[in-house]
């Protein structure tokens, strides 16, 4: 049967409109709501630093039993039981704030022990269902006292349960972890602080609670950020202690260093507070696209669990790396503002604090929680020894006891008769009612007496606290230092008054380096270097602590220059690629070099001979070989990175020495051999070739002998040096000879004629195993760099030299 609709008429529709004022319904639902995001969700409770989402987290995690001796659970199982029975929001709301708790890089000091990702500056984290979590030890400070009747409880969102109004709070949490949030008209951002430095405050504050600002600030000079970096300039950080508000700079901690043979780089290790390298790498290649960042080759985040953040930028051959240091700052996040702004609910009300408030309000708070928790242990103490003192009655007459209970007819009787008889109170009566039989076993008299002497002892000891307001800060003071030694950390941010800048950093010059002259330097242990001076070097003496110098050339700082090698090739190079080192009274100092082998491509048993100018205005490269060809070569560009400058006649020929040649009169070219036989003969009598030429005869060398020298040097300030190698004798027998012996001992010959004999062998002596001629005077190293001392010169040229002290590697001139 068909249902019957009844009749609707305007009027019902009348009836159900109510007449409200928009105005007045918009601004009571806007301060309804305005209130619950201030008071239930956006801003911290100044006493436990926690906000609402927070507390109800580690309170939930508490009743969960999710301790640190416990394993991990499922955070979701967490946001579950939190959204179920205390926090009535969306799932998300609380598994980010839960993810905030665990992070290293947000808090200073991590309230949640996280397993899994739980994300990084740059990225968010994994889902709930991925990642696990339960309390770090520093959460069980926040929570261990709630059974003790130290905080007060509300009920839950239902009614169902009740939760803590605040937490315990054992150390302040407000200042060490800081906080951020965003509220309907106010807002809040309290930067981290170091745990040491904050208790230190505080027990200071508990003996002085007058202190000004100036003196707490020599506990806590500044922030104290999870990340590190530096804070530049505190005059900001002032201001935000004495009225809530203020700001400062934070700069990331970074070094100028060599990040590749050819190239320096700034590195990275720390970055500002809640700036992630993926951030920074975007905006630096960003600003390189755009051509408003420049001297940048390349960006690489090299971060790994062992060295942490580690950002390295290369910088283009030609920047000063302290210029493009300063724009980064300017321009990207390596460089970030951080405004304070001390907001927190106090007694129910938003305020905004100053330093000297946070301390206060937090040691009330521990005042009033140790004094509670002291009663609550008093009460408990007093209500047991109360207990204690009956059974010390009862047990007395057990037998009676027994007898009147078993004479009774119910429980009530058997009370009321204990009662009468033995004086006892209705609370010790029930105790002993309820006890069962086989729990007397375990009493004694002695043992109750024992146990009632400590309580009444204990008990004093309380009400000491309790009456004694000094006897309670000083438990506070103890719990704090105590605090602070299990979780103190040392600072990490670096404080800097004013602009925190070095000299080089607040003028750092030009921000690319000019085409200054410079020297280029080649050290016979293959370091290469470049002396940005266009003074002369200064004469080195023979105690030189590194090895000596192969090669000296004038250059320009953007200049190019050529390598000469073994092989007969001439690699290019550019200035900028080579280290700059500085320039001692005594010395460059070659210690900051580069190994020329780490530069350029040499081919297997490639040797580097000397390094060339290149001038096209000078008089050419002389070029010897083993086979003693002689080549005078014009120096020249090409467009190449590596040409030849010699074609040789025998494919295994090869150069032994290479010299730039000058305008000095008197400059002549000279062989040693390995025969001992030394030719000098000037450089007119060899006549320039092209690149393709292979040379014209340079010494007429004996059977199975080579040359082992070729170099040029002036006759007037030329030394020879002359080192002979054992022969048929067994090696180690035989004590090499050095001698040193004035150029002008020998006499000049013609080009391609054998020369005049150098050095007389002993007996078990064949060969020279090292020959030297250049400008003296001469100062000699071993293979490893160590100085060796020379003898004095022997004006015989055919002399057979003085036993060596020690083996010589290498010579080469001051």
């Amino acid at each position: 049967m068909a249902r019957k609709t009844p009749d609707v008429t305007d009027d019902d529709f009348t009836e159900r409109i109510v007449d409200v004022d928009v105005s007045s319904e918009m601004e009571s639902s806007f301060l309804e709501y305005a209130y619950s995001v201030i008071y239930a969700r956006a801003l911290p409770d100044a006493r436990d630093g926690l906000k609402p989402v927070q507390r109800r987290i580690l309170f939930a995690m508490d009743e969960m039993n999710l301790r640190p001796d416990r394993s991990h659970v499922k955070c979701a199982r967490v946001v579950g039981q939190v959204m179920g029975l205390y926090h009535p929001h969306g799932d998300s709301a609380i598994y980010d704030a839960l993810v905030r708790l665990a992070q290293e890089w947000t808090m200073r000091l991590p309230l949640i022990d996280g397993h899994g990702n739980f994300g990084s500056p740059d990225a968010g984290p994994a889902a709930m269902r991925y990642t696990e979590c339960r309390m770090d030890h520093p959460a069980l400070a926040m929570t261990d006292e709630l059974d003790q009747d130290t905080v007060d409880f509300k009920p839950n969102y239902d009614g169902k349960e009740s939760e803590p109004v605040v937490l315990p709070a054992a150390f302040p949490n407000l200042l060490v972890n800081g906080t951020t949030g965003i509220a309907v008209g106010m807002a809040t951002n309290i930067a981290p602080h170091n745990l040491g430095e904050v208790v230190q405050a505080l027990r200071h504050l508990l003996k002085h609670p007058n202190a000004g600002l100036e003196t707490l600030m020599r506990f806590i000079p500044g922030p104290d950020l999870p990340t590190g970096g530096r804070i530049v300039g505190l005059s900001g950080v002032a201001d935000a202690y004495a009225t809530g508000k203020g700001s400062f700079k934070i700069r990331a901690t970074a070094r100028i260093e060599k990040v590749t043979p050819r190239r320096q780089g700034i590195v990275v290790t720390e970055l500002p507070y809640l700036v992630g390298t993926e951030k920074v790498i975007e905006q630096i290649k960003k600003l390189v696209q755009t051509k408003k960042l420049t001297g940048i080759a390349d960006v690489k985040d090299l971060a790994d669990l062992t060295s942490g953040t580690r950002l390295v930028i290369e910088i283009k051959n030609g920047f000063n790396p302290e210029a493009v240091l300063e724009q980064l700052y300017r321009l990207t996040k390596l460089e970030d503002s951080f405004s304070i702004n001390s907001v927190a609910l106090v007694d129910g009300q938003p305020r905004t604090m100053s330093l000297h408030d946070m301390l206060t309000v937090f040691l009330e708070h521990r005042l009033e929680v140790t004094l509670r928790r002291t009663t609550f242990n008093r009460n408990k103490a007093a209500d047991r020894l109360h207990l204690v003192e009956g059974l010390l009655i009862a047990i007395l007459d057990i037998d009676d006891v027994i007898a009147i209970i078993r004479g009774s007819e119910d429980a009530a009787t058997a009370r009321a008769k204990l009662m009468e008889v033995f004086e006892l109170t209705e609370v010790q009566a029930n105790y002993i009612l309820d006890m069962q039989l086989r729990r007397l076993t375990k009493y004694s008299r002695i043992e109750l007496e024992s146990e009632r002497d400590d309580l009444r002892v204990r008990i004093a000891e309380l009400n000491e606290i309790i009456d004694n307001d000094d006897k309670l800060r000083g438990v506070v003071n103890d719990e704090l230092a105590e605090v602070a030694k299990r979780f103190g950390t040392p600072r990490r941010t670096v404080l800097l008054e004013s602009s925190g800048q070095s000299a080089a950093a607040s003028a750092p010059g030009p921000l690319e380096i000019a085409d200054a002259p410079c020297w280029l330097l080649l050290s016979t242990t293959g370091l290469v270097a470049r002396v940005d001076t266009e003074s002369p070097l200064p004469d080195r003496g023979p105690r030189a602590k590194h090895d000596v110098l192969q090669s000296v050339i004038r250059g320009t700082a953007r200049g190019d220059f050529g390598v000469i090698t073994s092989a007969g090739r001439v690699i290019r190079m550019n200035a900028l690629d080579l280290p700059t080192v500085p320039l001692t009274a005594n010395a460059p100092n070659l210690a900051g070099g580069s190994r020329i082998g780490d530069l350029i491509d040499l081919e297997r048993g490639e040797q580097v001979l000397c390094l060339a100018s290149l001038d096209p205005e000078s008089p050419g490269l002389a070029i010897g070989t083993a086979r003693g060809v002689v080549k005078v070569v014009k120096a020249d560009i090409l467009n190449k990175d590596s040409w030849e400058v010699i074609t040789f006649k025998d494919p295994k020929d090869r150069l032994v020495g290479a010299v730039e040649l000058t305008d000095e009169e008197g400059q002549d070219l000279v062989f040693i051999t390995s025969d001992a036989q030394l030719l000098r003969f000037s450089t007119d009598l060899v006549n320039p070739q092209g690149r393709a030429g292979s040379g014209v005869a340079g010494i007429k060398l004996a059977t199975g002998a080579e040359v082992i020298f070729f170099g040029a040097a002036g006759v007037s300030s030329g030394e020879v040096v002359t080192m002979t190698a054992a022969g048929e004798a067994l090696p180690g027998t035989e004590t090499p000879t050095v001698k040193v012996t004035p150029l002008s001992a020998y006499p000049a010959k013609g080009r391609a004629t054998a020369g005049v004999r150098c050095h007389r062998f002993l007996k078990g002596i064949d060969r020279l195993q090292l020959g030297w001629a250049g400008r003296g005077p001469a100062i000699a190293a071993s293979a490893t760099g160590t100085p060796v001392e020379l003898p004095a010169a022997d004006p015989r040229r055919d002399g057979s030299g003085t036993p060596a002290k020690k083996s010589i590697g290498t010579i080469g001139t001051a």
